[in-house]
């Protein structure tokens, strides 16, 4: 198993953006597809968006879709997410998690990243 580290977390105002970025503590690991989540307080974990890691293709949750983009950076064994016009309702502790490749679920998880948009 390998431990996930986000970054890029913090506090804007509503409409602005952030980047987070999800770091592999092992140099290579077999993936079959990376996502993101996030929970707010008071509610339960929800699924923003995933990218299969060998061919890119992206699905996100329709709360954000069109204002968030996930990226991939084989190089950098790096995933991103991109969070433009952002709402306050996007407040929440974002979440990078990886389904290892013979997985039947995300398995691997980092340990969260606060991202704020306030009003």
């Amino acid at each position: 198993q390998v431990e996930l580290v986000e970054s890029g977390g913090g506090l804007v105002q509503a409409g602005g953006s952030l980047r987070l970025s999800c770091a592999a503590s092992a140099r290579t690991f077999a993936r079959h597809s990376m996502a993101w989540f996030r929970q707010a307080p008071g509610k339960e974990r929800e699924f923003v968006g995933s990218m299969r890691w060998a061919n890119g293709d992206t699905y996100y949750a329709d709360s954000v879709l069109g204002r968030f983009t996930i990226s991939r950076d084989y190089a950098m064994n790096t995933v991103n997410l991109q969070m433009n016009s952002l709402r306050p309702e996007d407040t929440a502790v974002y979440y990078c998690a990886a389904q290892r490749v013979g997985s039947s679920n995300y398995d691997a998880w980092g340990q969260g990243t606060q991202a704020t948009a306030s009003s």
